[in-house]
């Protein structure tokens, strides 16, 4: 057996914050009132991390990279037929190629929405002042039922899966997302993890965060 390093620390902090932030924006959203100050604001944070990953998948530790888990279809049948090659069960595997890019679209979606919505009790997104009132009512019901429930579908399939993977196929896919390393029967490649790549990291979500106040403000700016 061969120990690597499969999620490198930024990887690792997104993959937690973004799911503290998922089950924040869950709960303030439930309890409503004066918590959806904190909705928005955990949206915001959301956002930020969703812009970093975008960003980390092409200049990230290798295992992180969107080219180390694009898998071709045939690969995909390979794999739920039992035929995969060592490299697929490392970081993301065919399937888990599948609830990556879902949840990324479906979080950004969801967020992208909110800055538009309007519950005309509790919340005003920041951007509502910038499109009609057809966009903001669309807007306002895409994110409160449909983004809702299919963010909350897909979390419960990828807790699921996790299960899944630990008790049937005795894969433990929480370790590595916590420690870094995995052990595999082939040397294959580390993800590069090392001080310069993880200030790399921090100037990367630094800009993303950036990029959110700048959207944010647009809205501001239109209110002013």
């Amino acid at each position: 057996m061969h120990t690597i390093r499969v999620w490198d620390l930024p990887t690792r902090l997104f993959h937690w914050s973004l799911a503290l932030c998922v089950i924040g924006l869950v709960i303030t959203a439930n309890v409503g009132g004066s918590w959806m100050t904190w909705h928005g604001r955990l949206g915001y944070a959301v956002l930020s991390l969703l812009l970093f990953r975008i960003v980390w998948g092409f200049v990230g530790g290798h295992w992180s990279r969107f080219s180390s888990f694009l898998y071709h279809p045939s690969t995909l049948l390979a794999y739920l037929r039992g035929n995969s090659r060592p490299e697929d069960r490392v970081g993301h595997n065919p399937l888990g190629m599948l609830s990556v890019f879902a949840l990324i679209t479906v979080l950004l979606l969801q967020v992208s929405t909110g800055l538009f919505a309007d519950d005309e009790i509790a919340f005003t997104g920041p951007l509502v002042g910038l499109v009609s009132g057809d966009t903001v009512s669309q807007a306002t019901r895409y994110h409160k039922s449909i983004g809702k429930l299919l963010l909350i579908a897909l979390v419960a399939l990828h807790v699921l899966a996790i299960l899944f993977y630990k008790w049937v196929k005795k894969d433990n896919l929480v370790r590595p997302m916590v420690l870094g390393d995995k052990q595999v029967v082939a040397p294959l490649p580390s993800a590069r993890d090392n001080g310069a790549s993880r200030l790399l990291a921090l100037v990367i979500w630094a800009a993303c965060g950036a990029v959110v106040y700048w959207i944010v403000g647009l809205g501001q700016t239109s209110w002013g």
